[in-house]
């Protein structure tokens, strides 16, 4: 009974200690918020073909620095936070929804976003097929100002120690992806490779993403990421928008599964 009570100490002391790093990581990301979008499972910026696994949460907090002033002004800071869940019990098909808050410059109005995401891993449906995935994201709850209503189809392929390469199409509403000049730019290719470093560590992990069009949205992005415990990692990436008006941001985003 003693040595139990000692264990159960020591685990409880481990426990405390992981949650007060996690509280740590959270608000120092908070503090260092810029420009994000609400997020189901992605590489740097795009979707990826990942589906959470049934009954597992994912939380993320992600964030975009600007580097650059835009017209001589700060943009207002942006911060996302998002819950994703996995809702099938099925290994050959998968399914993911989320939801998302997002805080602009300190404006909580209408904030909530949902995601959604339904695939299939690869070589499910036969030895070396690829992952397909379908789904769509930053769903808002305001007509004409939040639903952006971004549906998108990935198809995605390991080979082997050259890594993952995914290509992909997207589409949104036409009201309000647009250009710099109001014009109608609402679709787009998705492409992105990624891999585990596995020279260097399995816990190091790179991409490159990029999603077409000139609205908001579309951007070239790269970055690295390091997994601190089997259930945590924390991305570094950097992100250059198409259109060059807008300007670069550094990113960082806290991933934890449940």
């Amino acid at each position: 009974m003693i040595a139990d009570s000692k264990s159960a100490n020591i685990r409880e002391e481990k426990s405390m200690k992981t949650f007060r790093v996690l509280g740590v990581s959270i608000v120092l990301l908070v503090l260092f918020a810029g420009i994000s979008y609400a997020t189901p499972s992605t590489q740097i910026w795009i979707p990826s073909t990942d589906i959470q696994p049934y009954k597992k949460f994912h939380f993320g907090l992600d964030t975009y620095i600007k580097t650059k002033k835009q017209n001589g002004t700060n943009e207002p800071t942006v911060t996302n936070l998002g819950l994703t869940a996995g809702v099938l019990p099925f290994e050959k098909v998968q399914m993911e929804v989320g939801i998302d808050y997002r805080d602009i410059g300190g404006n909580h109005d209408d904030p909530l976003y949902f995601n959604a995401k339904l695939g299939v891993p690869e070589d499910a449906m036969f030895k070396g097929s690829p992952a397909l995935a379908f789904g769509g994201y930053d769903f808002g709850t305001k007509s004409d100002v939040t639903n952006y209503n971004i549906f998108y189809g990935l198809i995605a392929k390991t080979l082997g120690n050259a890594g993952r390469f995914s290509a992909g199409y997207y589409t949104g509403d036409k009201d309000l992806l647009v250009d710099i000049n109001g014009k109608k730019d609402n679709q787009g290719v998705l492409l992105s490779w990624d891999r585990t470093i596995s020279e260097i560590s399995d816990k190091l992990w790179a991409a490159v993403d990029y999603q077409g069009s000139k609205n908001g949205y579309g951007a070239l992005s790269f970055g690295v990421a390091w997994k601190f415990a089997p259930n945590v990692g924390v991305i570094l990436g950097y992100d250059i928008f198409n259109e060059s008006t807008y300007k670069p941001t550094v990113t960082i985003q806290l991933d934890i599964d449940f």
